[in-house]
């Protein structure tokens, strides 16, 4: 059974050489979309998750929805371990799996098979994982012996391919996933967005940040609004 719990947790980071005009705050607080300190000796804190608690189990496909800077990608992170909080307890329980950004790691000098393998094995995938999901690969991106090539020499559509299908071959209990299939032509889109079906399919708990409403009622059942580090539940 899948399990991610959130107990009132905080998130905070600094921001160095920081004036205390009240101006540059405010241009700060609605970049980051937290909370903002009060300044001390030049240092600004930014609480990016303010005391959020919820409970995710099997079965449970969450979206979030917020503006720019509210805090979805920074959730994400936390909910993968990738950022640690100040306060509060995180339990999870299954193997987690990101898709937030894509192509991390990607090396333009090296071909596409090499990358396969950089970019996977960044991802959590051990070699051998890896070599299963090459014919997968092969498949979805269609490159044929593009793979061969450095990526140097690949459109920007072969390159969306290509990293959309490596940070979607992994098979996690846990999937977290930052809005990454609205770009390409239609047909990549729409050949995303069923590989994306079959994924959270496979998920026993799946988050997804997203702008559009539409998607998120596409692929989730709940959903959580984040404004200034803060959540809560809403109707979808």
């Amino acid at each position: 059974m899948a399990l991610l719990k959130f107990e009132n947790v905080t998130v905070q980071y600094p921001i160095y050489n920081a004036k205390s005009m009240s101006l540059r705050n405010k241009l700060v607080q609605i970049g980051t979309g937290g909370i903002v300190s009060q300044p001390t000796a030049g240092i600004v804190t930014i609480t990016a998750l303010d005391n959020v608690s919820f409970e995710l189990r099997d079965g449970d496909s969450v979206g979030l929805i917020g503006h720019n800077g509210a805090g979805k990608t920074t959730l994400l992170r936390t909910m993968a371990g990738i950022f640690m909080p100040v306060s509060g307890k995180i339990t999870r329980d299954g193997r987690v799996a990101t898709i937030i950004e894509l192509g991390a790691g990607l090396d333009e000098e090296l071909s596409g098979y090499e990358n396969i393998y950089r970019m996977g094995m960044l991802l959590g995938s051990t070699r051998s994982e890896v070599t299963l999901m090459v014919p997968d690969i092969e498949e979805f991106t269609e490159l044929g012996n593009f793979l061969q090539l450095p990526v140097h020499t690949y459109s920007a559509g072969m390159k969306m391919r290509l990293m959309f299908a490596v940070g979607t071959a992994v098979h996690p209990e846990i999937l977290l996933v930052d809005e990454t299939f609205g770009t390409g032509d239609a047909a990549f889109q729409s050949k995303a967005q069923d590989r994306m079906k079959t994924l959270v399919g496979n998920a026993r708990i799946f988050v997804f940040a997203s702008h559009s409403i539409d998607l998120i009622k596409q692929f989730c059942t709940r959903a959580f609004s984040l404004e200034h580090g803060r959540l809560m539940e809403v109707a979808l």
